[in-house]
């Protein structure tokens, strides 16, 4: 059974390129427009990881990090921050946040494959 991913990204446009980019790759992914109903979706079900954009409308990507790491079902999975931010102190926040790992928008398809591949073996 394919690793299940969840991609949480207010532009369709991004959700789409990771969707494609992860199911190509043999993932099975579903996508959530914001961060409410990216916690929606992980309250009903258990992600092997998680990739949020940081600058949302409404519940941003670290309000919805540390929402999973309040949720027992998900406190243990890896959540990728994808981002146009390289900002060393937004960087920080994500950590505090719980975040597992950082991206830069935009991404190379190679690098996301990669680094998920390295923290949802």
């Amino acid at each position: 059974m394919p690793k299940s991913i969840l991609t949480v990204d207010d532009s369709k446009t991004i959700r789409d390129m990771v969707t494609f980019t992860l199911q190509k790759a043999g993932y099975a992914v579903s996508e959530a427009a914001d961060g409410a109903a990216g916690l929606a979706m992980v309250n009903k079900q258990k992600f092997d990881c998680i990739i949020t954009d940081l600058n949302m409308p409404g519940m941003d990507g670290l309000a919805l990090t540390r929402a999973i790491r309040g949720s027992a079902n998900n406190r243990a999975t890896p959540v990728l921050l994808l981002t146009t931010e390289s900002d060393p102190a937004k960087k920080t926040a994500g950590r505090e946040a719980g975040a597992t790992g950082w991206l830069v928008k935009p991404f190379n398809p190679e690098k996301l494959v990669e680094t998920v591949k390295k923290v949802c073996p």
